[in-house]
C-alpha cells in the first residue's frame, strides 16, 4: 500500500553478471536468507513498479562502502578460471609467495591466494599454462589438490600422529642430544655430528629458499635462515647453528598450528554440508551424492541430520537448529513452504524438502564466497604493513651487511665477531611476526563474527566498524519486523469495508511491499474476490493508482493528495498516526475521498535493547523513515531514538551524506531503497532477511536479524583493532630489544631465532583470543 514513504519496491532484483568458466564454481554475490524481504519504500503493483535508479548503476566506492556487483566486460568472457587447494601454508606470507610465483607466468591475467580457505584462484587466456601454474606452486615449495576433491584425509589420532607430523624436529632434537652427550668423551665426533645434523636439516630449507628466489621471493625467511645457519657453521658455532635450525622448525610448527586454528571456523563451515542425501525418486528413497542434486529434487532428511542444500519445507511444520549459520542457539520453527538454509539441522522429525539451490550456490557456498571476497578487501593498516614488509627485509639485509663490514673495515674490529652479530641481526630482522600481526587478528575477528551470525566483508569493513559514531536505522523491516497488519478500514459515504478493500486490493495485487501484501491477505481472508485492475502505476514516494471497472482509483499518503480533506477526516488521520500507525487515503477519481486504511507494524523485541547498547558504547542512533512524523514519533518514543521522517529514497541518501561529513556513519537497512543510503554511509549493514540488492551493497550482514548484534559487531571490531595494536607492539618491541642486545653481543643466534619465532607465535596466539570473543550486550 502506497504511502509517502520512499520509492516503490519490486520483487525483481537485477542479476549480478559474472564471468563464466568451465572450471570455476559459480560466483554468488549475496546471501539469500529465509524470511520476508521488507522495505520502507512506497508500494506499487509489480507490473509498473520502478524503483528508480538501480543501486548497481553506480560503480566504485562511495563513502567507504563497496559494491561488488558490476557488469562483466566482453573481454572477460574469454577468460578461463581455475582453482586449486594449496597445502602447507603457515601464514599469509606463504600465500604471497605462491601469488608471486604464479603471477610471473606469461598469460596469467590475475591470481589470488585465499589464505582462509587455502585456495589459489587464477584467471588466464591460454589453457596450456595450467601445467606451468601447478609447477610454479611446486617450485614455491607447496603442494596442491583439486578444491573439488571430496576424499577425506586419513585421520590419525594419538601419539602416532604427533610423531609422524613432527618426525623432522624429533630426529634433529635426538641427534643434538646424542651429540651433546658424547661431547665430553668424543668431542671431534660430536662436532661433526652437529655439522651433519645442521646440514641435513638445512638442505630442504635451502632448496626452498633457492626455489623461492627463482620464483620472485628472494628475501624469504628461508633465505635468512639458510644464510644465518651457514654463517654460524663457517664461524665454527656448530652447536648454535643446529640450535638455530631446531628453533626455526619448532617456530614453523607453531605457526602451522596457529594457522590451522585460525582457519578452523572456515573449515567447520565447509564441513556443514553432508556428502550424501536421500532423494525421493518415484516414491522410493535413493541415496545419492550431494553433487547430483538439482533444483526441484525432493529429498528426505532425518532428525539430527543436516540439510545438504537450500530448500523449501514440504511438511506443515518442523524445528531446525540453525546455530552454525546464524549463531541462534535456540531451534527455530519453520512452516510449510518456508525456505531453509543448507547446513541447518533437523531437530524433531523426518521431513522432506524441495531443493532450490544449484551446485555451489547454497547458503554455505555463499558465506564461503563472502569470506573469500573479504580477504581481498584488506584493512588500510594491513595494506600498509604489506607494503612496509616488502622494502623492510631488503633494507635490513643491507643494514646487516653494513654491520658485518663497517666495524672491521673502519675500526679494525674482528671479522668473526661482526659476522656473527650481522647474522643475528638478519634473523631478528625477519618480518614474519609483523606481517602476520594484522591478518591473523582480522581473520580471527571475521571468523568470530561469522560464528555470531554476522558476516563482515573484509578487513576494511571490520576496521571501519570500530570507528562508527552514528548508526542510522531504516524503520520497516529493520527496527520493526516488516510484517504490518491492517488495523483500521474506515469507509466513507455509501462505501462498505468490503467494497473499499475490493478496489484498493485490485490495484495493489502484485506489489511486494509488506503493506500491500498485508492488505491483499486481509481482503482474501474476508472472501473478497479482487477484480482485474488496469493501467496500474506507481507514484514514486507517494502512492499507486489504477483503473477498476472503468473507474480511476488511487491510494496515497495524506500529505501527498492535491485537495483539502474535511476536518473530521483530518482528525481521524491524526488520531491514527498518533497511535504509531501508517495511514493512507483511498481516492476515487480526482477529489472524492472514499476511505482510510491504517496499518501497524511490530517492533523487534530487541530494538530498544540494541539502541541502549549502542548508547552505552557512545554511539548515537537515528531512525530514518518515509513515514509521517506522528507515526515516527510514536515508534521512536518506544525505543528512545531520534528520528527523521517523511524521507524519500533520495532524501535518505542526502541525510546520510550530511551525517557523514562530521561522523563515521553506519546505515542499517533491508530493502532496495536502502541500498543507495548504505552506499553513501561509511559502512552499510544489511539485515539477513533483506533483498539481494541490500545484501550486495552492504559491507556487513546480520544473518539472524537480531539487532542487538550490532553492538556486538562494533565491540568485536574495537577488540580486533586493539588486538592489532598489541600485535604490532609485540612484534616491533621484541625485535627492538633483541636488535640492541645482539648488536652489543649480549644475545646470540639461537636467541635471535627464538625472538623471531617467539614473536610470531605470540602474535598469532594473541590473535586467536578473538575466536573466544564475547559481547557484554548480546551474549
Amino acid at each position: 500500500m502506497c504511502t509517502k514513504h520512499a520509492g516503490c519496491r519490486s520483487n525483481k532484483v537485477a542479476p549480478v553478471a559474472t564471468a563464466s568458466s568451465s572450471c570455476a564454481a559459480p560466483k554468488i554475490n549475496s546471501i539469500q536468507m529465509a524470511g520476508v524481504a521488507t522495505s520502507e519504500s512506497g508500494c506499487c503493483a509489480s507490473d509498473s513498479c520502478d524503483s528508480g535508479a538501480s543501486p548497481n548503476d553506480e560503480e566504485g566506492e562511495s563513502g567507504g562502502s563497496t559494491s561488488t556487483a558490476s557488469p562483466v566486460k566482453e573481454t572477460a568472457q574469454t577468460l578461463l578460471s581455475q582453482s586449486w587447494k594449496i597445502e602447507g601454508m603457515d601464514c599469509p606470507a606463504c600465500a604471497r609467495k605462491v601469488e608471486t610465483a604464479v603471477n610471473k607466468i606469461d598469460g596469467i591475467v590475475e591470481s589470488k591466494v585465499l589464505f582462509a580457505t587455502e585456495k589459489l584462484v587464477t584467471k588466464f587466456n591460454d589453457p596450456s599454462i595450467v601445467n606451468s601454474i601447478e609447477q610454479a606452486v611446486i617450485n614455491a615449495g607447496f603442494t596442491f589438490t583439486s578444491p573439488n576433491n571430496t576424499a577425506k584425509p586419513e585421520v590419525q589420532m594419538g601419539w602416532q600422529s604427533v610423531i609422524k607430523q613432527n618426525i623432522k624436529i624429533i630426529a634433529i632434537a635426538l641427534a643434538m642430544v646424542f651429540a651433546a652427550l658424547i661431547k665430553p668423551t668424543l668431542p671431534q665426533v660430536s662436532e661433526w655430528l652437529f655439522v651433519f645434523t645442521c646440514l641435513a636439516g638445512l638442505y630442504p630449507i635451502g632448496k626452498k629458499a633457492l626455489l623461492l628466489a627463482k620464483s620472485g621471493t628472494p628475501f624469504s625467511i628461508e633465505t635468512l635462515m639458510s644464510v644465518a645457519a651457514l654463517g654460524a657453521l663457517y664461524l665454527g658455532e656448530t652447536v648454535e647453528a643446529a640450535m638455530v635450525l631446531l628453533l626455526f622448525l619448532i617456530g614453523e610448527r607453531l605457526e602451522a598450528f596457529a594457522a590451522s586454528r585460525a582457519r578452523s571456523g572456515v573449515q567447520a563451515l565447509m564441513a556443514l554440508v553432508p556428502e550424501t542425501a536421500t532423494k525421493i525418486v518415484d516414491g522410493k528413497r535413493v541415496d545419492v551424492s550431494v553433487s547430483e542434486l538439482n533444483p526441484g529434487d525432493v529429498i528426505e532428511v532425518s532428525p539430527g541430520a543436516r540439510l545438504p542444500a537450500d530448500g523449501t519445507l514440504h511438511d506443515e511444520a518442523a524445528s531446525f537448529d540453525e546455530s552454525a549459520l546464524t549463531g541462534e542457539s535456540i531451534p527455530v520453527e519453520r512452516y510449510k513452504g518456508e525456505a531453509i538454509m543448507a547446513g541447518a539441522v533437523v531437530a524433531d522429525r523426518v521431513v522432506r524438502f524441495t531443493i532450490t539451490s544449484k551446485q555451489g550456490e547454497n547458503a554455505i557456498d555463499r558465506i564461503l564466497h563472502l569470506i573469500e571476497e573479504a580477504e581481498s578487501r584488506k584493512a588500510p593498516l594491513e595494506r600498509f604493513l604489506d607494503k612496509f614488509s616488502r622494502w623492510y627485509t631488503p633494507l635490513m639485509m643491507v643494514v646487516a651487511l653494513a654491520v658485518i663490514t663497517m666495524p672491521p673495515l673502519l675500526f679494525s674490529q674482528p671479522w668473526e665477531t661482526w659476522i656473527y652479530r650481522g647474522l643475528a641481526l638478519l634473523l631478528i630482522a625477519c618480518p614474519c611476526a609483523l606481517v602476520i600481526s594484522t591478518p591473523a587478528a582480522i581473520t580471527s575477528g571475521l571468523a568470530a563474527a561469522a560464528r555470531r551470525g554476522a558476516l563482515i566483508k573484509g578487513g576494511a569493513a571490520l576496521e571501519q566498524l570500530g570507528k562508527i559514531q552514528t548508526v542510522a536505522f531504516d524503520k520497516t523491516g529493520t527496527l520493526t519486523k516488516g510484517k504490518p497488519e491492517v488495523t483500521n478500514v474506515i469507509a466513507f459515504d455509501h462505501w462498505q469495508e468490503s467494497t473499499l478493500l475490493e478496489v484498493v486490493g485490485a490495484i495493489e495485487v502484485g506489489s511486494s511491499h509488506p503493506l500491500a501484501v498485508s492488505l491483499v491477505k486481509r481482503a482474501e481472508s474476508m472472501g473478497i474476490s479482487l477484480p482485474e485492475a488496469t493501467e496500474k502505476q506507481a507514484l514514486i514516494g507517494s502512492g499507486v493508482r489504477g483503473v477498476v471497472n472503468g473507474k480511476h482509483y488511487q491510494v496515497s499518503a495524506p500529505s501527498k493528495i492535491d485537495f483539502e480533506l474535511d476536518n473530521q477526516t483530518v482528525a481521524t488521520i491524526e488520531k491514527l498516526e498518533d497511535e504509531g500507525k501508517t495511514v493512507v487515503v483511498a481516492i476515487k477519481g480526482n477529489m472524492e475521498c472514499i476511505g482510510i486504511i491504517a496499518w501497524q507494524d511490530t517492533l523487534r523485541e530487541d530494538a530498544k535493547q540494541a539502541v541502549k547498547a549502542l548508547q552505552s558504547l557512545g554511539i548515537n542512533s537515528i531512525m530514518l523513515t518515509g513515514d509521517n512524523p506522528r507515526s515516527a514519533q510514536a515508534i521512536s518514543g518506544l525505543i528512545d531514538i531520534d528520528f527523521k521522517a517523511s524521507l524519500l529514497p533520495q532524501d535518505k541518501v542526502s541525510y546520510v551524506e550530511q551525517l557523514s561529513q562530521n561522523d563515521n556513519v553506519a546505515m542499517v537497512g533491508d530493502g532496495i531503497n536502502d541500498a543507495p543510503a548504505m552506499k553513501a554511509a561509511s559502512i552499510g549493514i544489511a539485515m539477513g532477511g533483506g533483498t539481494d540488492v541490500a545484501l550486495e551493497t552492504a559491507d556487513a550482514a546480520i544473518t539472524h536479524n537480531r539487532l542487538v548484534e550490532l553492538s556486538g559487531m562494533i565491540e568485536l571490531s574495537r577488540a580486533t583493532l586493539a588486538n592489532i595494536r598489541q600485535n604490532v607492539f609485540l612484534a616491533l618491541g621484541l625485535k627492538s630489544v633483541f636488535l640492541v642486545t645482539s648488536l652489543l653481543g649480549i644475545t646470540g643466534l639461537w636467541v635471535a631465532v627464538l625472538a623471531d619465532s617467539g614473536a610470531t607465535a605470540l602474535v598469532t596466539l594473541n590473535a586467536l583470543r578473538l575466536l573466544k570473543f564475547k559481547s557484554k550486550f548480546s551474549d
